[in-house]
């Protein structure tokens, strides 16, 4: 019976006002998730969100959190399931609209299960503890001598009836509180920790799924937008005769940009809305659009990228984490060693473009987009239009990847503006040049480490220093230095145990706008320091994995506090999760143990290594490489992670090798660059994602075994990827890459 259906508004407001239909549970708000409702009509029905049980065995668990291929909507149900002993089978899992009822419903940063484990736990729990009170009525026993199992209800003495017979009594139960309720224990686990299989495969795999741009609603018309080429561009002046002349043609449009910073707003453009998509494609490509230049409209990236770099080299920048004497130890150290690393700009590039379909009538406006944040795509629509955010009903498809672009809710933002304009749904579908040039850019970032070794080659001092335009750039341009949440992606929290070490930044004013990408600023700075430690190893004569661990030092919790470091740990605290240098150099151990690391290779041939900290979880990446007469061909990946808990393992090694392939993407040809202050890339041909015959023959993962709380795994495979490969490349060719992508040495 599993499947997914959509929770249309009509059934929200039946779930969260007055139902007859069925017995709700579960919880409003994380940390409120058990607060109890008042009763509702004569049924005596209670109402809650993410459980709800029909007179027939159903059970509706629902997928607050977006799918977008990593098996979310299917994890969390999971959890929920089991807690509650329901039969996977008679579960159907219902799509969530946006609504700030749910808690965050922002689907990235890799927080879905490690910040709702819990509260599912306990939504599951509830229902449990709920069947088990109203069978205890009913045959007049104790609670104690109930329990649920497998979608009944059974008494000791072997008496049980079905989750369906109890509904009705059970909706009449007082919702328990947190304190109350009694969780399972992880032998008890019956779904969580096992491999269960995607509740949209079969939809995707047959094409029955709909994504974004599969929303047809009657009387829709299209929109094609030609938008500024640079950052804050407005129009100077447009000429829409031609472009009026196409047939299909509705209007033409000029869709001002507020103003202030980027934000989530749309950009400025010449919208064309006609009767069809080629109508509108064709119309706009008639238009003539003249931009006023601004300071952003001379942004060169290779230009820019140099300057980075020269003043990361030149001179000292902020310090944002000082332990001991860094330049008295690199003043007596005997060895010296230090280097500079770049990486470009990148562009997200799912397969499924950003897409959405809005109509506005009546004060309201309803949305169906591919979005990963429908309660920011809420929020910037009702300000965008001027009504209140209950106004805004935003539905959520199914996405073709996402990767973090779809969080910004832009492109819902022009859909929702040019429906309301036209008195239409419209759909709004980026065609693949309107993602590469439009998107909300992952930093480019230009690094220099420096490291001093005594004559035992044991590093005695650590510099770094970086120049990367911030994120926080997009909501505030006076915004140019990174803060110290942003340094925590690996840069500023290296857990090295070298008695002196200095971690610094210098400016970079941003000139596009700036935004998440998967693992963030984990890989131009993972990059960067694996790649180092990779090279202060072989300066030492010393093996690489073994060197890892040297500079880890003893097993312990990581405090940064003393070295004026706010270690930012993906928002959760230091205590519930520490930075466990065992698990760190565990992930390392376990990962050169499953490949022949240290065997003897043909010449052209070299395996390299990079383990990272991110999204809390620890991940070990190795890669195998082969470079002959300047081609450059990966043969195997490995990787390692501890994610702590993990619910589903099937997922955690899809997530993990879909990292490490997108990691691949990134090392062997991703770049997006700008001239005249547009991007210059417009299609895959120019903006490369690894093909088969560029993916490894062999790509293996392993999970490691851990009761720790849950950690993120869509993210934390993507950073020490691209290090693992170039450092590869230097075992096997004595070549030290040090830019990204490595298509610009080799031919990839």
């Amino acid at each position: 019976m599993t499947g997914v259906v959509q929770l249309s508004r009509r059934r929200f407001l039946a779930l969260t006002g007055v139902s007859a239909s069925g017995l709700l549970l579960g919880g409003v708000v994380p940390g409120d998730a058990l607060a109890a409702v008042p009763a509702a009509g004569a049924e005596g029905l209670r109402l809650n969100l993410f459980v709800s049980l029909e007179e027939d065995g159903a059970v509706e668990i629902i997928a607050h959190r977006s799918e977008m291929g990593t098996g979310i909507r299917t994890s969390l149900p999971q959890v929920v399931a089991d807690e509650m002993e329901a039969d996977w089978a008679r579960v159907k899992v219902v799509q969530a609209i946006g609504d700030a009822a749910y808690g965050s419903q922002n689907t990235d940063g890799s927080r879905s299960i490690r910040n709702f484990y819990a509260t599912m736990r306990e939504m599951g729990a509830a229902a449990r503890h709920m069947l088990e009170a109203a069978a205890a009525e009913r045959w007049g026993a104790a609670a104690a001598e109930c329990r649920a199992e497998m979608h009944r209800v059974v008494h000791s003495d072997g008496r049980s009836l079905g989750f369906g017979e109890l509904a009705a009594a059970a909706a009449q139960q007082a919702l328990p509180a947190a304190g109350e309720l009694t969780l399972k224990s992880r032998d008890q686990f019956r779904y969580i920790g096992r491999d269960v299989p995607m509740v949209d495969l079969h939809d995707i795999t047959t094409g029955a799924a709909t994504y974004g741009a599969d929303v047809e609603l009657p009387d829709m018309v299209y929109a094609s937008i030609e938008r500024t080429p640079h950052l804050g561009g407005r129009i100077a002046s447009y000429d829409a005769a031609e472009a009026r002349k196409v047939k299909g043609v509705l209007d033409v449009v000029e869709l001002k940009a507020p103003d202030g910073p980027p934000g989530f707003n749309n950009v400025e453009g010449v919208a064309v809305l006609a009767r069809n998509t080629w109508s509108a494609m064709k119309a706009r490509q008639a238009l003539v659009v003249k931009w006023a230049p601004n300071e952003h409209s001379s942004h060169d990236s290779e230009r820019y990228l140099d300057a980075l770099q020269a003043r990361v080299q030149d001179g000292p920048g902020q310090v944002a984490r000082e332990r001991g004497d860094v330049d008295a130890a690199l003043d007596a150290a005997d060895k010296v060693i230090e280097a500079s690393y770049r990486t470009p700009y990148l562009a997200h590039a799912p397969m499924e473009t950003p897409v959405t379909v809005a109509r506005v009538s009546g004060g309201r406006c309803e949305l169906w987009a591919c979005t990963q944040n429908p309660q920011a795509t809420q929020a910037a629509v009702a300000a965008a239009l001027g009504i209140d955010k209950s106004a805004v009903t935003v539905h959520v498809t199914l996405l073709g990847g996402g990767f973090g672009r779809k969080s910004k809710p832009d492109f819902s933002v022009e859909a929702a503006r040019l429906a309301a304009h036209v008195g239409k749904p419209v759909q709004v579908n980026w065609t693949r040049t309107d993602d590469l040039r439009h998107d909300y850019f992952h930093s480019c970032s230009a690094m220099y480490l420096r490291g001093g070794m005594d004559d035992k080659g044991n590093v005695s001092a650590w510099l770094a220093r970086q120049a990367t335009p911030p994120i926080g750039s997009t909501f505030d341009p006076s915004v140019t230095f990174m803060d110290d949440g942003d340094l925590s992606q690996t840069f500023g929290s290296v857990p090295f145990a070298t008695p002196n070490l200095r971690v610094e930044s210098h400016e970079a004013p941003a000139h596009v706008r700036i935004g998440w990408l998967r693992s963030v600023y984990n890989i131009p700075f993972a990059f960067g320091v694996c790649s180092f430690v990779d090279e202060l190893a072989h300066a030492a004569g010393r093996d690489p994995a073994e060197f890892w661990e040297t500079m880890v030092g003893e097993d312990r919790h990581l405090d940064f506090a003393p070295e004026g470091f706010e270690f930012g740990n993906y928002g959760r605290s230091i205590e519930e999760y520490p930075y466990d240098t065992a698990r760190f150099k565990n992930v390392l151990r376990t990962l050169a143990a499953s490949i022949p690391w240290g065997e003897k290779l043909p010449e052209g041939q070299g395996w390299g290594l990079a383990v990272t900290r991110s999204f809390l979880a620890y991940v070990a990446v190795a890669s195998k490489v082969e470079v002959v007469d300047g081609q450059l061909r990966v043969l195997e990946m490995h990787g390692v992670i501890d994610a702590g808990t993990v619910v589903n393992p099937d997922r955690v090694h899809a997530q993990l090798e879909g990292g490490m392939i997108f990691g691949l993407s990134v090392a062997l040809s991703g770049e997006i660059t700008f001239r005249d202050g547009a991007v210059q890339q417009s299609n895959y041909h120019d903006y490369q994602v690894a093909r088969i015959n560029q993916a490894p023959e062999v790509i293996r993962t392993h999970i490691v075994p851990s009761d720790a709380l849950p950690a993120g795994v869509g993210e934390p495979g993507v950073p020490p990827t691209a290090p693992s490969i170039a450092n590869a490349v230097f075992a096997a060719t004595g070549q030290r890459v040090r830019e990204l992508p490595l298509s610009k040495r080799f031919r990839v």
